[in-house]
């Protein structure tokens, strides 16, 4: 079988990868094969059942305005919406929701079995097919065992395993692959001492991958993170606790909701507890229990900003309780997820840490914690387009790149998936630029540091952050996005309206004056707000006070962003300047062996990148730049290492 581009994998970067090159591949009627191990689980959310939030909540909104469904999934599904950080500056606001975990699973298979230029099989992949051209490894497609094959899919839209499996081995054809194996990649997970095989509870490993990954020459890593118990809803004191609630007026991710009929689901309430001092000596007195914790599990370190509470405690020993929010993980079901309490204890453990909170004396467990320990390929052998640098037309996305989030998952896999296509297609592959979006600082993130623990994006990564907010996705990517081919009709024509609306609402800030001052003015004032402005405004512009509150913000920003803006232009040469494939680091007179070494190794493909990387200084890359006009003018094979230190 033929296809243009296959994805292997069906969690958030995959279903993502999968929709970014169908759409980019509409044009020519190509088509892409998504190959998962269970069709059922596909867009399954393995650990909380959120989408969003600080900085996250950005990616989720630039994944929509370039053409994605993670927003349209989280808008179908939520079960409780809420903005954070309201309480600072709109550039480091996140949009956040709590999601029925099966409605979006099953969302996500809905929008996949539609789209008609995707086919899902049923199956792992334990091996490329590759050649050799011109000195350079080229993957062709892949192999599937016997027992693989086309999912079926029931009168809902719902996928099943294949009913009718393919009794031999078969082989993909593909101008590209994809590979997002997510956490797992020879996965253990481990509960206490018990361990077993798979990436999550009930479901499998895939092993063969990382064999043939280490046999095409690529560096693989390990890495682990840990998931929470979830207890019965109805043996918790629920009513008794805290109450946390979303937002009266939720937000939308998506720029395709509806806002007239959202939110679609029933609104939950979430509650708190928080752990004790005697939960916390329970710990101390378990911790070689805890694999997690203990050095049982042969890996690096776990994700710091979602510790377990092993970590916590012995991290923040000065403190004797943490909150612990009780979260619905479905509104038809009974089973809440334990934010705050990762954990690897044993059952019988974390059973005793978990009757230790308030409100929790009687809880049973449905499910205990675990963690979970998988490889990684190391993401300095990739490009910032998600291909693989010494393997043609392989590219990679999610968790396989040493990340953590279904959010980033989601952004590198429709970055993969676009540039997968654009490589059938014969384009030139698109890099998002760090001042155009979170994406962007995500992959270049990637691609100039080796993560020791999984990447997580925060608001602090990116320098550009003022221009780069959450309401604001549409503006810097949608148009984008349509010139890539990743934007149907539909959003097109409502961003053009959006647009128009914008430009009216901006002409009339700049014009109308209230008390001799223009209403720009008024906006810079820290005390003003949207709803002060909209009686001043024409008949017209007010029907979305959500972009009234944006050009408010705009006005507030203004001043920094043109700084900003001043300091990109004056950048953006160096910044862009693309370094030689064939320039001899080594051979660069004065620069330090630290430097030399770590340019080798991560081969950074443009001077701004080459300035990022730890162990590399201004003075390097300058020297770095000097050596780039000598390539130029065929004058560097005459250099020497003298001078070097």
């Amino acid at each position: 079988m033929d296809y243009s581009v296959i994805v292997i994998g069906g969690g958030h970067a995959g279903i993502e990868a999968a929709w970014a090159a169908a759409n980019a591949l509409g044009s020519v009627g190509g088509r892409v094969a998504l190959v998962t191990m269970d069709p059922a689980r596909l867009g399954t959310m393995s650990c909380n059942p959120a989408i969003g939030g600080l900085a996250k909540g950005q990616i989720v909104r630039e994944i929509d305005a370039l053409g994605g469904v993670m927003g349209r999934i989280a808008d179908a599904t939520g079960i409780m919406f809420k903005m954070l950080n309201t309480s600072r500056g709109a550039a480091v606001r996140g949009p956040r929701c709590q999601n029925d975990k099966e409605a979006y699973r099953l969302e996500a298979q809905r929008l996949i079995g539609e789209h008609p230029s995707i086919d899902v099989l049923a199956g792992t992949v334990d091996d490329f097919l590759t050649v050799e051209r011109d000195g350079t490894r080229v993957v062709e497609g892949v192999r599937l065992p016997a027992g693989s094959g086309p999912v079926a899919w029931d009168r809902a839209g719902y996928a099943s395993m294949p009913d009718r499996p393919n009794p031999e081995a078969v082989e993909l054809r593909g101008g590209a692959v994809v590979l997002t194996t997510g956490t797992f990649m020879r996965a253990l997970m481990h509960v206490g001492d018990q361990r077993s095989e798979g990436g999550r509870i009930g479901e499998g490993s895939a092993v063969g991958i990382a064999a043939t990954l280490r046999d095409l020459g690529f560096e693989l890593g390990r890495l682990k993170t840990g998931t929470p118990p979830r207890l019965s809803k109805a043996t918790i004191d629920w009513d008794d606790l805290p109450r946390q609630a979303g937002d009266a007026t939720p937000v939308p991710f998506s720029d395709l909701t509806d806002r007239s009929k959202f939110p679609v689901l029933e609104q939950v309430e979430c509650r708190i507890t928080d752990t004790t001092a005697a939960i916390h000596e329970l710990i101390r007195g378990n911790l070689h229990l805890a694999p997690m914790y203990s050095g049982a599990i042969d890996a690096d370190a776990g994700p710091r900003y979602c510790p377990s509470i092993e970590d916590k405690v012995v991290r923040f020993a000065d403190r004797d309780s943490h909150h612990v929010f009780l979260e619905p993980e479905t509104i038809t079901g009974d089973s809440i997820y334990c934010n705050g309490i990762s954990t690897s204890l044993p059952e019988a453990v974390q059973l005793e840490i978990v009757r230790g909170m308030a409100g929790c004396g009687r809880a049973v467990l449905l499910k205990p914690g675990y963690a979970v320990e998988y490889d990684m390929v190391r993401p300095h052998q990739i490009d910032a387009t998600g291909e693989t640098k010494s393997v043609r037309r392989l590219f990679l996305a999610g968790q396989i790149n040493g990340t953590s989030g279904y959010e980033e998952a989601a952004g590198q896999g429709l970055v993969a998936g676009l540039n997968a296509a654009r490589a059938t297609l014969g384009a030139d592959p698109v890099r998002i630029g760090r001042e155009q979006a979170y994406i962007g600082v995500m992959m270049d993130d990637l691609v100039t540091r080796i993560p020791r623990e999984p990447y997580r994006m925060f608001t602090s990564r990116a320098e550009h952050r003022l221009r780069l907010r959450h309401d604001n996705a549409d503006e810097r990517l949608t148009p984008l996005g349509r010139e890539l081919g990743l934007v149907d009709d539909d959003r097109w024509s409502r961003w053009r309206n959006r647009s128009g609306t914008l430009d009216a609402i901006r002409a009339a800030f700049g014009s109308i004056r209230v008390e001799g001052r223009t209403l720009e003015e008024i906006a810079r004032r820290p005390e003003t707000t949207a709803e002060s402005l909209v009686t001043h405004l024409p008949a017209g512009t007010t029907e979305r006070p959500d972009l009234v509150d944006r050009v408010l913000n705009d006005c507030r920003y203004a001043s920094f962003v043109d700084r900003a803006d001043r300091e990109i232009r004056r950048q953006r040469d160096a910044e862009h300047a693309v370094i030689p494939a064939g320039l001899d680091f080594a051979g660069i007179q004065g620069l330090r062996t630290e430097a030399s070494e770590v340019l080798a190794t991560f081969r950074p493909r443009t001077l701004g990148q080459a300035g990022r990387l730890a162990g590399v200084n201004p003075a390097d890359v300058t020297l770095v730049q000097v050596a780039m006009r000598r390539h130029r003018d065929g004058r560097v094979g005459s250099q020497t290492s003298r001078g070097r230190r």
